[in-house]
């Protein structure tokens, strides 16, 4: 398939790269519940992405990703770890916050930016296995970057 996925058919890429590194039979409805989606979604998705030779699928059978479909939807699966751990690791945010706002951003951020965001996260940790002196001074920053509402200042 030469046009972009859209992130809907990225997030079943990743979602059956997901599941079957957890059991190596994938089925529709594991991908539902997984994404909470309907049965009828999934078939959908599940026809293009096999049209666009990404997935074998029969309906009512199992779910594999192809060779083609495994390297993409690991390069999807590696931007949302990268994301999510920036987040987490770096920015302090809560768990659940940073994986939704992963799982969002990874269809958009380019290349370079993953690049960037990555070799950051290796350089902090590399640079000082103990960080809580600048994570603390970076949370002190924040607070004082609140108004009153509770939001930030974009000053």
């Amino acid at each position: 398939m030469t046009q972009k996925l859209t992130s809907s058919l990225e997030d079943y890429l990743e979602t059956i790269c997901i599941l079957s590194q957890k059991d190596p039979v994938v089925r529709s409805r594991d991908i539902a519940r997984k994404l909470g989606v309907t049965m009828p979604s999934v078939t959908e998705a599940m026809r293009k992405l096999a049209k666009a030779g990404l997935v074998n699928y029969e309906k009512y059978g199992y779910i594999t990703l192809t060779s083609k479909g495994t390297d993409l939807a690991q390069q999807i699966y590696s931007h949302h770890k990268i994301l999510s751990r920036f987040f987490r690791d770096i920015l302090g945010i809560k768990m659940e916050i940073a994986e939704e706002d992963a799982c969002k951003i990874e269809h958009y951020a380019s290349l370079e930016t993953l690049r960037r965001l990555k070799a950051f996260i290796e350089f902090m940790e590399s640079y000082s296995r103990d960080h809580s002196d600048w994570m603390e001074g970076f949370n002190q920053r924040l607070e004082q970057n609140k108004t009153k509402r509770g939001r930030f200042s974009d000053k």
